[in-house]
């Protein structure tokens, strides 16, 4: 998913026995291209050809990732927003030879809303920490986009079972979105996105200019009267 407009660029469909890692390698991003993805993607070959390719990313590092650290960071100011700890580690055992046994950014992270830490892992050792923090809260924008599949479009259950019927549903599913997150975007309305698929439900069949619907969709009809007012009899 694109974080400018939040929609999405590319997909692949497989089924549960295929891990997310398997497939991270079929991706090609661009040089300079920041990559923000969960722990289920954490490859340490892949974010090594990313590294090698001009490419940033930023993830959640694995519970048992082994690593020295090199430098380490801590003051009163990170810690105000946030930030515990701003280390500069290397990887050891298998995940070294893996990663080139280049250096990495670990910042560990204590939010205060939830009172949860984090632990993020990058390359980028120029931002600054609170950047790297917001960077990978922002990656929540594609958990929204899947429970609006769900909930909005229905995704949670298939009409039919079969491969073919499941991958159907899948890809109207998402063209259906796209063409919601577009109206979306090119309304004069600030529409909530739960409020214009109830709306649109409930005027699907009405005949109207959509663009003229979608910009006022409260527009009151005309009143037709002296002063306001209906006339009950006519002269």
């Amino acid at each position: 998913m694109d974080y400018d407009g939040f929609l999405p660029v590319f997909m692949q469909i497989t089924d549960g026995k295929v891990h997310e890692s398997q497939r991270a390698g079929s991706y090609s991003f661009s040089k300079g291209s920041v990559v923000v993805v969960d722990r289920g993607y954490v490859d340490y070959s892949w974010l090594g050809d990313l590294d090698s390719r001009g490419c940033y990313f930023v993830t959640r590092s694995k519970t048992n990732m082994k690593y020295s650290i090199i430098k380490s960071y801590q003051s009163e100011a990170l810690l105000e927003k946030g930030i515990i700890k701003d280390e500069i580690v290397e990887l050891s055992g298998p995940s070294a030879a893996k990663y080139n046994s280049k250096p990495l950014r670990l910042i560990h992270f204590w939010d205060s809303t939830t009172g949860n830490h984090y632990h993020f892992l990058t390359n980028n050792t120029g931002w600054k920490a609170s950047l790297v923090a917001n960077m990978h809260k922002q990656r929540w924008q594609i958990e929204i986009f899947f429970k609006h599949l769900k909930q909005r479009l229905k995704v949670s259950t298939f009409v039919g079972t079969s491969e073919n019927a499941v991958m159907i549903q899948i890809w109207t599913s998402l063209i259906g979105i796209l063409l919601l997150k577009y109206l979306q975007k090119k309304a004069k309305y600030d529409w909530n996105l739960s409020n214009l698929v109830g709306f649109i439900r409930m005027n699907i069949f009405v005949k109207i200019n959509i663009w003229q619907w979608i910009d006022d969709p409260f527009i009151r009809p005309p009143v037709k009267g002296k002063n306001g007012q209906l006339q009950i009899f006519s002269d």
